[in-house]
């Protein structure tokens, strides 16, 4: 179940996400996690073409994850979990200079951005197929 909550200054509703979903996605975060990461076994039955999704949706949207990052950091005043290398990174690294790379790693990207409204809807009502 998903909460709703009013706010009291905006008087909208808003949606409090659990973090073991993704917006718009029905595989769990852990599993989506292992398919990209590629450091652990899939939790749950993905055929092929389910999992080359997965990679290029976070290779797509790996970039702008490190932005959402680093701009929710700057303004709550967050350190990182990490000491930023002057080697170049990955997106995937650069992420992890955030949330760290501990399992539920995704989880810890996606909540707060999705929480900060800083979600991007990549989906159509009118997308074919």
């Amino acid at each position: 179940m998903i909460r709703r909550l009013r706010c009291i200054s905006c008087k909208r509703i808003h949606h409090e996400l659990p973090d073991c979903l993704i917006p718009y996605n029905r595989h769990e975060s852990k599993s989506i996690e292992a398919a990209v990461a590629g450091t652990s076994p899939l939790s749950v039955p993905a055929d092929e073409s389910t999992i080359n999704r997965w990679k290029q949706w976070f290779s797509a949207i790996a970039g702008y994850f490190a932005g959402a990052l680093l701009s929710i950091a700057i303004r709550y005043d967050i350190q990182s979990v990490e000491d930023v290398s002057s080697l170049p990174q990955s997106s995937l690294q650069r992420i992890w200079h955030y949330v760290g790379d501990a399992s539920r790693w995704l989880a810890r990207v996606v909540r707060p951005i999705v929480n900060a409204n800083y979600w991007v809807q990549t989906r159509s009502a009118f997308m074919s197929g």
